[in-house]
């Protein structure tokens, strides 16, 4: 799974920004699976997930019992903390869903965290970055924000309204990064990061 990887900034805030998906493998585990996605949905939620979701609804704007009785296929959470990821794999290695779990973020960091929980990787993805025409591609600071949202469901065009509203005084940074958070139904957008992006977006415009 790649759509997790593209999320770009600084090592500072990347290091606060940890996608875990749980996904299945059809054709070999997805009959009979919805329990266990369901099961790791109850899981993150005990671990201060800064979102949650299941391709078609996320916790910012779905309740959270609704989004696990929707579980399928791929279920979806995003934490701010290595603490909290290492919470969460700790209760999944017990748990022992028979369900990939995939998990993003800056490869030593993630390492260290598998580490504290008791286990150990098994394959590493990276990527490469954007190539072509970039000259076309929004501001970094913009981007920082996009690639959150792997499906491409939050617009530049959007961040910087909710920019120019936290600017204005009219949303904090904080309320700013929930509603673009409401766009990701998958749930891998972190609300809590892109609060700090944004108010850092305002600040320096100022």
């Amino acid at each position: 799974m790649t759509h997790t990887l593209h999320r770009r900034g600084s090592r500072e805030s990347l290091a606060h920004d940890f996608p875990v998906l749980c996904m299945v493998a059809m054709g070999i585990n997805n009959v009979g699976s919805k329990p266990a996605l369901q099961e790791f949905f109850r899981i993150a939620s005990r671990h201060n997930p800064a979102n949650m979701g299941s391709v078609t609804a996320n916790f910012i704007v779905t309740p959270l019992d609704e989004v696990i009785a929707g579980a399928h296929n791929l279920s979806q959470t995003v934490f701010s903390s290595k603490e909290d990821l290492i919470g969460m794999l700790k209760d999944l290695k017990e748990a022992d869903l028979g369900i990939s779990i995939i998990v993003s973020g800056l490869v030593d960091v993630v390492n260290e965290c598998c580490r504290a929980a008791g286990l150990r990787r098994h394959t590493v993805e990276f990527s490469l970055g954007i190539w072509g025409r970039t000259e076309l591609l929004p501001p970094d600071d913009v981007l920082e924000v996009t690639t959150m949202c792997g499906h491409g469901m939050v617009s530049p065009r959007f961040v910087e309204a909710v920019v120019a509203d936290v600017k204005a005084g009219n949303l904090t940074a904080e309320a700013a990064g929930r509603t673009l958070a409401a766009k990701c139904t998958c749930g891998v957008f972190n609300p809590v990061r892109a609060g700090e992006l944004i108010a850092a977006m305002a600040a320096k415009s100022q």
